[in-house]
């Protein structure tokens, strides 16, 4: 079977969630006898393909982006070239462009979508794009929820109901690499031997702002890794807080990030908005077996996190609560270890990459007969 995945960025040149879950999805289903083929777009270079973790990547250049949203004609020609030799496609919503490219490109292959998440913040421009969208996810053949709470609370999903169906995401700890040592060490003599820690790209719904205010009031260090577009804004509020004890130690590869993952104490993750619609850092926590702090968001970072069994989870924009919770994980050592156990238990049960490609798999499977 030949699998099209189609999204607006991939590896290696961006190393966000979503591209994160599309390599997970392409290394797990090639176990299970898939071929898959990814279709991307680059912003620094001609068209070109090659291979990574054992499926191939295809580039087109990007010819402009607005509100966000990544736009190229050429990609419209290549994605018809590909659809015709897959047996199903699958895109990753939301992406405008990539609606339409569906309907130019004249897809009549089976295909399904992977439900990312809803578009909150351009509200003006979803009154526009909307007719778009109904078309779109009306013509594909199944969309996927990411978790039974994203599901029950949105509007757009709902719509379809029919054609609904949950595959929470899935991550493979054998892909990471082992911790070194001379990481180990170097992380510890940094940021101690307890400290919270926050992986993410650092962007406005991600609610770092509600963490520092919390930490304006406590003393616990925090670890805050990760770049993105109002990184600058954030360290600018740290420095009115005076919170000499927050470090932001930017975009970090992947051994430093398992480094740090290892031995942080717990995992904070104040995401206030559904644009953080599952949480993949929030994940790798449980995968390592560390306590949690979310947000009740009506997304899937609660299902991850289960409030009182694998951390805790408080109201959104709410810095006091968020402290709270802080300082009841940090002073309760043996609460801490029980739900970091849990959580990892409850990876292994639920999160694993092989449960999510058998799971797609079989949807595959069915979509094509």
């Amino acid at each position: 079977m030949r699998v099209l995945h189609f999204y607006k960025t991939y590896f290696p040149e961006s190393w966000g969630g979503v591209e994160q879950v599309i390599r997970q999805l392409c290394v797990g289903t090639s176990r299970l006898g898939v071929t898959n083929e990814v279709l991307t777009l680059t912003r620094g270079g001609a068209a070109d393909s090659f291979d990574i973790d054992g499926h191939r990547v295809h580039r087109v250049p990007q010819a402009f982006e607005i509100a966000s949203n990544s736009v190229s004609l050429g990609v419209i020609g290549k994605l018809a070239e590909l659809a015709r030799e897959a047996d199903v496609i699958h895109y990753h919503f939301p992406w405008p462009f990539m609606d339409l490219a569906h309907f130019m490109a004249r897809v009549k292959k089976p295909s399904v979508v992977t439900y990312h998440s809803d578009i909150v913040r351009q509200k003006a421009l979803l009154k526009f794009y909307a007719p778009l969208k109904r078309r779109f996810l009306s013509d594909v053949d199944a969309i996927v929820a990411t978790s039974p709470n994203y599901f029950a609370s949105s509007e757009v999903l709902k719509r379809y109901n029919g054609k609904v169906l949950t595959i929470p995401f899935g991550l493979d700890k054998a892909t990471y690499p082992q911790p070194k040592p001379e990481l180990l060490e170097k992380w510890r003599a940094r940021a101690g031997e307890r400290f919270f820690l926050f992986v993410g790209v650092l962007r406005y719904y991600k609610g770092l702002h509600i963490l520092l205010d919390a930490m304006a009031r406590l003393d616990y260090p925090v670890v805050i890794v990760g770049a993105g577009p109002i990184e600058q804004e954030l360290k600018e509020h740290a420095a009115r807080l005076g919170l000499t004890h927050v470090q932001f130690v930017g975009a970090v590869d992947e051994d430093d990030k398992v480094a740090l993952l290892t031995l942080c104490y717990a995992m904070a993750f104040p995401s206030h908005l559904r644009s953080e619609a599952f949480g993949i850092s929030l994940l790798e926590g449980a995968m390592y077996g560390k306590p949690m702090i979310s947000s009740e968001i009506g997304t899937g970072t609660t299902y991850i996190n289960s409030h009182g069994e694998t951390g805790l989870v408080v109201p959104p924009s709410d810095p006091d609560a968020f402290g709270a919770a802080m300082v009841q994980l940090w002073e309760n050592p043996a609460l801490a270890a029980d739900m970091g156990r849990r959580a990892e238990e409850r990876y292994w049960k639920l999160f694993t990459a092989d449960k999510m490609a058998r799971d797609y798999l079989a949807l595959y499977q069915k979509l094509t007969g």
